[in-house]
């Protein structure tokens, strides 16, 4: 049985959460108004919760020793899906060109896939300081763009900038993180010198003591 607990509860949210972005952002309101709100602020709220929910879930479940299977399988998901319907909703409203997204999403894809393979193998490969920078600038990216139409121009000439900084960081992280992970499964001949050297010495420790 799966253990559901605050940090896993806090990853299911942000699920829940990512629907009601669509609808909010991409449906025809009356005056473009929810409960007599600008939609693009109530997009913006409830990306900005769902992101933050994002960094929440793994503090907890860190800090209350609460890490699960379960967790590590739904929170890239969760973030994956999240990432994806806002730059979807993006392009659908104008905000966002269609062939940068594409690039970023091909990479969330093949980091995906790759991240798959190696856990198959039984290996882990562990988020990168890059693609940790990459994931931040896409929510100050979607939340200036969102802010930005229409009203506040100074945001979306400033979200424009930043969806650069995450494309640019989306290659450059997904580079990377096909290096570590070829890296990883197919070691070179040096690694496995490398590798052989230390049990050779390791052994050698074991017989001086004895």
């Amino acid at each position: 049985m799966w253990p559901i607990n605050l940090p896993n509860s806090l990853t299911i949210v942000r699920i829940f959460l990512v629907p009601l972005l669509v609808v909010v952002l991409l449906t025809k309101f009356e005056g473009r108004l929810v409960l007599g709100i600008r939609k693009e602020l109530v997009g913006a709220a409830i990306f900005a919760v769902a992101s933050l929910t994002d960094w929440l879930d793994g503090y907890l479940a860190r800090r209350r020793q609460q890490v699960t299977t379960l967790g590590q399988m739904m929170d890239p998901i969760a973030d994956k899906l999240l990432v994806l319907a806002a730059f979807i909703s993006l392009v659908q409203m104008g905000l966002a060109p269609a062939w940068m997204v594409a690039i970023i999403i091909g990479r969330e894809f093949a980091v995906t896939a790759l991240r798959g393979i190696a856990y198959s193998r039984g290996v882990t490969i562990q988020a990168s300081p890059l693609g940790k920078f990459k994931m931040a600038a896409q929510v100050v990216a979607i939340l200036l763009l969102i802010l930005g139409r229409d009203h506040l121009q100074q945001f979306f000439v400033l979200g424009q900038v930043a969806l650069w900084i995450v494309m640019l960081a989306a290659i450059a992280s997904g580079v990377d993180y096909y290096r570590r992970f070829n890296h990883v499964l197919h070691p070179t001949v040096a690694d496995f010198e490398s590798a052989r050297r230390r049990v050779i010495e390791q052994l050698q420790r074991r017989v001086d003591s004895r």
